[in-house]
């Protein structure tokens, strides 16, 4: 697709602008339809369930492409691209959770009957013991002197078997229970990795979804409010990208700091963050004011040439649940809030980061 944009773009200067097109924009676009029909297909081998979802929707775009592609349908298409890719790697990540979940419960489950077996083996063991213990008085007969030292000596033999095997059955179970423990410490480690953003620690955009989803099927009232760092382009072109991630940990942190213990805060993607909040419109309006003015101001940041400081100002969105909508439409009115937000600020003249 890039390399079509940049077709589009050169061919409106050339001379042979018609030839070109026949040559060329035809091999560039089938080179693309191409490159759609492998993403369909490395969809299905990544994740199965799901890549015959992927690989139709690509399809139905690929039949779309034609020699008369302008600028407007190459950018729509390329959005619809992303938009399905996106869809397809937040479902994949779902099911991959989902099936983290049914080993997790699966190996507990482990743990219990791991628990009862060792249960059921000592009660076996008492029983065995009792049975040892009539077969000693049954010997204790004068009368049965012969039978007696026999009888003694295989009750003898017998409790030492009972024993050795409730002790080697009890070390077992407890081996087995520890491997079962130290799985499950793993899971729960991977899956605090996997909920999380690698860059700020704040929470993964899938786990915040997912706590959305929870909350409107509850039925508590629920606000999302999305943060944008303003211009933050400007800090990535005029010092790198590594003091942008800089900041980026900054701003998280702070968020973060500004925030109640309640509410959930994660990293929506690239410089945007996403907040939710257990409260109705006026409560989190109240709260959102307070974070935007806590996190707004001047940030230092080190760099091997010596020390910046940046001015920092935000955009912020809010959006309080409305039912019947979905989660998708929710989200939608509060990254629309933030655009609108982001275009009054413009308006007024403020230059966010310098």
């Amino acid at each position: 697709m890039i390399s079509l944009k940049k077709y589009l773009d050169s061919a409106s200067t050339e001379l042979h602008r018609e030839e070109e097109e026949k040559d060329i924009l035809p091999t560039t676009i089938a080179a693309y339809g191409s490159a759609l029909r492998e993403m369909g297909n490395c969809g299905i081998e990544a994740c199965p369930a799901l890549g015959e979802g992927l690989k139709r929707g690509l399809s139905k775009l690929e039949r779309g492409l034609s020699v008369d592609m302008n600028r407007e349908k190459v950018n729509a298409t390329e959005s619809k691209v992303r938009e399905q890719l996106q869809e397809w790697g937040m479902s994949a990540a779902r099911q991959n959770q989902q099936r983290t979940r049914e080993v997790k419960e699966l190996l507990i489950v482990m743990a219990h009957t791991a628990e009862s077996v060792g249960e059921r083996d000592q009660r076996c063991a008492g029983q065995m013991n009792l049975v040892t213990k009539r077969l000693e008085r049954i010997a204790s007969l004068d009368d049965l002197a012969e039978v007696r030292a026999s009888i003694e000596e295989s009750a003898a033999d017998l409790k030492s078997s009972i024993e050795r095997m409730s002790a080697e059955g009890k070390a077992a179970i407890e081996e087995l229970q520890v491997e079962v423990s130290n799985y499950q410490a793993r899971l729960e480690e991977a899956e605090h990795i996997a909920s999380c953003d690698r860059l700020t620690g704040l929470r993964s955009r899938l786990w915040i979804e997912n706590q959305i989803e929870s909350r409107i099927a509850r039925g508590v009232p629920l606000c999302i409010a999305i943060a944008d760092i303003d211009d933050f382009k400007k800090v990535n072109d005029s010092h790198g990208h590594m003091t942008g991630d800089e900041l980026l940990k900054q701003f998280a942190t702070e968020i973060k700091a500004a925030c109640r213990s309640t509410d959930a805060i994660g990293r929506w993607g690239g410089d945007e963050f996403i907040i939710l909040l257990e409260c109705g419109l006026g409560k989190a309006r109240a709260q959102m004011d307070r974070t935007r003015e806590w996190v707004c101001g001047n940030y230092k940041i080190e760099l091997k040439s010596g020390p910046i400081t940046l001015k920092v100002n935000a955009s912020l969105g809010l959006a309080e649940y409305r039912a019947p909508e979905t989660m998708k439409e929710l989200l939608s009115r509060a990254d629309a809030a933030m655009y609108e937000h982001k275009a009054a600020s413009r308006a007024n003249g403020s230059d966010s980061l310098r």
